[in-house]
């Protein structure tokens, strides 16, 4: 397998950035979003509440006592592993002023020579589930089955290819859904890491304030849209969660 080196930004960072999502079919309808992202390592998260916290409640089952415990039963009970000397990184809204909403949540696992070694894609839906993917990518690629109920518009079939891009000035993860070879959507974050001070904190305020209330209520905005354009609802089946988040 090929492995990706990494350069990290100083960490805990603020990663402003934008946020677009694209459906393909059967018509083309987007969204796009200036918003910030926090990159931390889980095992030192900032303390800036209420503007934003990172409670292992909001990952996975919600049941470990710290993040690196539920990342570490999550990965292990797909087949992985965490070794002691590799730190986890996480790319996440994180609660904000009380609510936490995130779509995506990116965590990788870094050896001690700088080497992507693996990494898990969060996915939240609007209706409070979770499920995780994990995956070993390959210069940044990875490519996995869609397994989970996203969007009430599309049912739980196709490919998703993800690519990561975790470096010191730069920050993108996007997300490509396939079905039957042809491309059904897109997301994207594209962001760049920022030193926590107090002055690019008021700038990502000022330009996204309340931004995990926004994203919540955007998407529940472009549903609504889809839906008066008579976009088919797919029924949502029971949700059965993995290893790692009962």
């Amino acid at each position: 397998m090929v492995t990706t080196d990494v350069r990290t930004p100083v960490l805990p960072a603020l990663v402003r950035g934008t946020v677009r999502h694209m459906r393909h079919q059967p018509f083309r309808h987007g969204l796009r979003m200036h918003t910030y992202q926090w990159l931390i390592d889980v095992d030192a998260p900032p303390r800036l509440t209420p503007l934003v916290d990172f409670p292992v409640r909001d990952h996975f089952g919600g049941h470990a006592a710290t993040l690196r415990e539920a990342v570490t039963a999550f990965v292990r009970g797909q087949g992985g592993a965490v070794a002691a000397d590799e730190r986890i990184l996480m790319l996440a809204g994180g609660r904000s002023f009380g609510h936490a909403f995130d779509p995506l949540s990116v965590f990788w696992g870094i050896g001690p020579e700088g080497d992507m070694r693996w990494a898990v894609l969060e996915i939240h839906n609007t209706y409070g589930d979770r499920h995780g993917h994990l995956v070993r990518p390959e210069r940044g690629r990875a490519r996995v089955s869609k397994a989970f109920y996203v969007s009430p518009f599309f049912p739980i079939d196709g490919e998703y290819t993800s690519s990561l891009v975790l470096d010191h000035d730069r920050i993108a993860v996007s997300i490509v859904l396939e079905r039957d070879g042809q491309t059904a959507f897109t997301a994207s974050f594209v962001g760049t890491p920022l030193p926590i001070s107090m002055a690019n904190v008021a700038r990502a305020l000022v330009r996204t304030p309340l931004a995990t209330w926004q994203t919540s209520l955007r998407i529940r905005v472009h549903g609504i849209w889809l839906w008066l354009r008579r976009l088919p609802v797919v029924p949502r089946p029971v949700h059965d969660p993995q290893v790692g988040f009962r």
